[in-house]
């Protein structure tokens, strides 16, 4: 029987910078009975990630430039915020009101260049995306292998919207240990025919599988387990391997 099984890691503490996120998730997945496992799928959300890593900015501390002041007017945003969103992207892709859509430093093209004021303490802080979400995955699951024995992988998670679909979806920005492309072309189908085009996005996929345990408001997780997918392993795996390269975009 296919079957997959998603824990939500319940009863973490709120997570503060210098954290060790891969020991607080090792003790709370312990401890409600779901320890991890070979082959288990951990989906951090960037939030919890950048946390750790201090990747927090206050608001009242940023002077607002004047691209930053134009933009905010165009999209109806905090200038202070559209300036740090300025200081993480490398093109602005998109804007509009309340919109802003931009390419980071890391490739990943997103509302705001991934900062986020969702789920952090203080109200004039924001999150930014881990300085290299890839490096954050790697150095969690090293830890976790180190603590547990197990070599599990790593997603890290973020919220993203779609041009062409209303509601947002968690996607992977970061990975270690899978491979976030399934490469099925060339493979052959129930009639014989042979695939062409097919290639299955899993990190994104497991990455929305386990928002539905994770949550976006009030829940306060922000890890989950997945248990029984059969993923492809890689050890040099990255996330930008599911951003469209520029050439190939038809939206730009």
């Amino acid at each position: 029987m296919n079957a997959i099984k998603i824990f939500a890691v319940e009863n973490l503490p709120l997570i503060t910078k210098g954290d060790d996120i891969a020991e607080l998730i090792y003790n709370a997945a312990k401890e409600q009975n779901t320890p991890i496992q070979e082959k288990d799928v951990i989906v951090i959300t960037h939030v919890a990630v950048s946390k750790a890593e201090g990747n927090i900015v206050n608001l009242e501390e940023v002077s607002p430039s004047e691209l930053a002041k134009e933009i905010a007017q165009k999209t109806g945003k905090d200038p202070a915020l559209v300036e740090v969103i300025l200081r993480e992207t490398k093109e602005v892709v998109r804007l509009g009101p309340n919109s802003l859509i931009t390419e980071t430093e890391n490739g990943i093209v997103c509302a705001n260049a991934g900062v986020d004021r969702s789920n952090i303490e203080g109200e004039r802080n924001v999150v930014l995306l881990p300085e290299n979400p890839n490096a954050s995955a790697q150095k969690i699951r090293q830890r976790m292998k180190n603590l547990t024995g197990c070599d599990a992988a790593v997603i890290v998670s973020d919220t993203h919207g779609r041009p062409f679909r209303m509601g947002e979806i968690n996607v992977a920005i970061g990975v270690s240990g899978i491979k976030p492309i399934r490469d099925r072309r060339g493979e052959k189908d129930l009639f014989g025919y042979v695939l062409k085009i097919k290639q299955t996005a899993v990190a994104d996929e497991l990455a929305s599988a386990a928002e539905l345990v994770i949550g976006q408001a009030n829940e306060g997780i922000p890890v989950a387990i997945i248990r029984g997918y059969n993923y492809q392993t890689a050890e040099n795996a990255s996330a930008i391997e599911l951003s469209r390269p520029k050439e190939k975009d038809l939206f730009r």
